[in-house]
């Protein structure tokens, strides 16, 4: 059953459980709306008349930002689809608060440009690269499952992003499965896309919070979840602002970060039936083949939110 809003639309936050919150701790990768949000101030802005400060915590990707948030060390954070599988499964205190559906456009199983390497199907026997537990992980296996080939039918090699780029540079690797901003600025060599997220799975990306965080402060989680979905809305008419900040902070070309953002779908949504059963799917997915060791059942760790509440 879905973990119910526990402050719903119309009724007051409680007093007590925002004068004891004095810090709210975020965890971010630098791509989509993140960056512009943080130097936008808008999340700030937002809790400063209750005196609650907002503290921005970076991660490379997903795997280590859920255990930050298992742990307690953070209190709110977002990532792809794979993540919480592995992270539920490990059981860790963690729920699904909202979700970003995607076109699928920004992550792709990528090839040198003159490797013989035409299709999914000849990944057979080939080192393929990819981040454990993350996105990348999920959209290398639903293209395996879609090209009819089994996930020891390849090597996989489990790098971090900055860790694969030098590999697959440096030819050790024979693909390589990544997003975006990563993807666009690889895309401006000499490669090929095999084939896109948006040819083998639905995608989805997700805002989660500390269990317990979410059962203490139900409203500042419901808050984040509305000012989230509020920059999204704004992020679709401002590709530009949301370009220079990413480039402002991490530093890559303007060109390759455009062509990013320009294929990302900003909206951010409840977590509906129709989001939940995609992710059990990819739950499921990740059980049949020996990677996750037990059933994972996803509604078990949704929280009901109610947009403008």
């Amino acid at each position: 059953m879905a973990i119910a809003l526990l402050t719903m639309a119309g009724a007051a936050p409680s007093p007590a459980a925002a004068d004891d919150l004095k810090e709210v701790r975020i965890g971010f990768q630098r791509a989509g709306i993140f960056p512009a949000t943080k130097q936008r101030h808008t999340v700030e802005d937002a809790f400063k008349s209750r005196g609650i400060d907002v503290k921005w915590v970076e991660f490379a990707f997903g795997p280590p930002l859920l255990e930050a948030l298992n742990t307690g060390n953070i209190d709110y954070g977002y990532t792809g689809d794979a993540p919480p599988v592995f992270a539920q499964a490990a059981r860790a205190n963690l729920l699904y608060v909202a979700a970003l559906p995607s076109a699928g456009k920004n992550e792709a199983i990528v090839v040198p440009e003159n490797s013989p390497i035409k299709t999914v199907a000849d990944l057979k026997g080939k080192r393929v690269g990819f981040a454990k537990a993350s996105s990348s992980h999920n959209t290398t296996v639903a293209a395996l499952e879609k090209a009819g080939l089994s996930y020891s039918d390849i090597t996989p090699v489990y790098l971090a992003p900055a860790d694969a780029a030098v590999a697959f540079a440096g030819g050790n690797l024979d693909a390589w499965t990544i997003w975006d901003p990563y993807l666009a600025l690889v895309e401006k060599g000499k490669v090929r896309v095999i084939v896109s997220a948006k040819d083998v799975h639905e995608a989805n990306a997700f805002f989660l919070a500390n269990r317990d965080f979410t059962a203490k402060h139900p409203d500042v989680v419901a808050k984040l979840n509305q000012i989230f979905a509020d920059e999204s809305v704004w992020a679709t008419s401002h590709h530009a602002e949301i370009v220079k900040a990413l480039h402002e902070s991490t530093g890559l070309e303007t060109e390759a970060l455009t062509r990013a953002v320009d294929r990302t779908q900003f909206l951010v949504t409840p977590v509906t039936d129709k989001v939940t059963a995609t992710q059990q799917t990819v739950a499921d997915r990740f059980h049949k083949l020996g990677l996750v060791p037990k059933p994972v059942d996803v509604k078990e760790i949704v929280w009901t939110w109610t947009p403008g509440s």
